[in-house]
């Protein structure tokens, strides 16, 4: 005989979902919180409106902005995306696991990272997620949760991070916690940034850090790491007693430079230690996929089974994005993502010559879309408050829009962040447009 089950209490009566002892506590929290103020990097271009009224419709304009390959570049080769529609044909319009699919799973797993068996990591370590930022909201809920079990911790970030890590992680109850770090060196991280992040939060309410990320190449500087820094800043972050490191490599393959390898990550850490890093991964960038939503993380099954929990409740990555990954990764990824990969590294070049030329002072590195560069000069001759008053002259009155570094920091706010997600020619074009507009900066008109 089956035993039946029995209310906890009179059906008449209500009742808590969970019992006492797991029940969320009281916390005002959300009440005390900043207003999250909406992404500006999407109304940047709007300025560029200014210039045509000004100078007529057809007034050439170049929006360095944004690094949104699939809008200034060719994006998704067309027979990438036929292939993954008769991929989506074959697989249906049912539901599929909250993780994704196990196709996915395996070709992300054995074509894409080619993971090697060594490190015990495999298809079971892998989520697909609805894009990026998706991805990074489950990654730091994993990481609060699994990591210190608060709510009001921090993750520690750089000192100029891109600003949607700033808000996303604050969403969900969790303090931004911006590092120690200088101009001459990029802001990156040092040992003795992140041991002062620790033991400043010790002494900030009793908070702890519950994780790190590691971006590179970087968003907003365009700063790159070798991976064997990677991998000292990982193991200092672990060793303070970080509980998860968070590698976000959605740049990783725009770069002349050699693709970082997981493999390499891996093996350089006990089996313990590996399963306290998280990767982040996908289409926005390499491929011009902003708008396909696709991306996934790759971490320990432990951090995996939470994600997929959770998104059973939430967030379920579309089969579609999947398909699109999918079809690049059989194609061969440099191979498939070569329309964005090649024409951004020949603009890179472009302006790190023409800058160097011209005499900047700018930061740029051997991948990703951004360079950073000083406006100090402009911005005090043209007595502009900071970069977003420099960046909004330079598009009104020039029709180049770049994103003022100061909506990244406070410590961004003499820098402006150029997008080469361009082709070459209008990269040059750009740059050009831009020098004309730092030089004219408190000239008589």
């Amino acid at each position: 005989m089956v035993a039946q089950s029995v209310p906890l209490t009179s059906l008449d009566t209500p009742e808590f979902q969970v019992p006492a002892a797991h029940r969320v506590n009281v916390d005002a929290y959300p009440s005390a919180q900043m207003e999250i103020p909406p992404s500006r990097m999407f109304l940047i271009k709007k300025s560029l409106e200014t210039y045509k009224a000004k100078f007529g419709a057809d007034a050439p304009t170049f929006d360095a902005s944004q690094g949104d390959g699939g809008a200034s570049l060719p994006g998704v080769p067309h027979a990438l995306l036929d292939r993954a529609n008769e991929l989506q044909k074959s697989q249906g319009t049912g539901y599929d696991q909250p993780y994704g699919t196990d196709a996915f799973r395996k070709t992300t797993a054995e074509h894409y990272w080619q993971l090697d068996a060594a490190t015990g990591w495999g298809p079971t370590n892998i989520a697909a997620t609805a894009g990026g930022r998706d991805a990074l909201i489950k990654a730091y809920q994993a990481m609060t949760t699994l990591g210190t079990g608060r709510i009001g911790d921090a993750i520690v970030v750089s000192r100029v991070p891109w600003i949607s890590y700033l808000w996303g992680m604050y969403g969900v109850g969790v303090n931004t916690l911006l590092a120690p770090g200088r101009e001459e060196t990029a802001w990156a991280y040092t040992e003795d940034a992140l041991a002062a992040c620790v033991d400043f939060c010790k002494h900030e309410g009793d908070r702890r850090v519950a994780g790190v990320i590691i971006t590179s190449p970087d968003n907003p500087t365009g700063n790159t790491l070798s991976v064997e820094r990677q991998i000292v800043l990982a193991h200092k972050a672990l060793d303070l007693g970080v509980p998860f490191v968070l590698f976000d490599w959605i740049y990783r393959w725009i770069t002349t430079g050699e693709v970082a390898n997981i493999n390499t990550v891996l093996s350089a850490f006990s089996a313990a230690d590996r399963d306290k890093l998280i990767f982040m991964d996908g289409l926005t960038k390499s491929i011009g996929g902003s708008n396909i939503r696709g991306a996934h993380l790759v971490a320990s099954k432990q951090v995996i089974a939470f994600v997929n929990s959770r998104a059973s409740h939430s967030i379920v990555p579309s089969f579609y994005s999947q398909a699109v990954a999918m079809a690049a990764y059989e194609q061969g990824f440099a191979k498939a993502a070569a329309s964005i990969i090649e024409p951004t590294n020949q603009s890179r070049e472009i302006l790190r010559t023409y800058l160097k030329e011209k005499g900047y002072r700018v930061i740029m590195g051997e991948g990703g879309y951004y360079a950073f560069i000083d406006c100090a000069d402009a911005i005090q001759r043209g007595g502009f408050k900071d970069s977003e008053g420099f960046s909004e002259y330079v598009a009104q009155n020039y029709g180049v829009a770049v994103v003022p570094g100061v909506l990244f920091s406070s410590a961004g706010a003499n820098w402006v962040r150029f997008s080469f997600a361009l082709p070459p020619e209008k990269t040059r074009k750009a740059i050009e447009r831009f020098d004309e507009a730092f030089r004219a900066a408190g000239q008589p008109a």
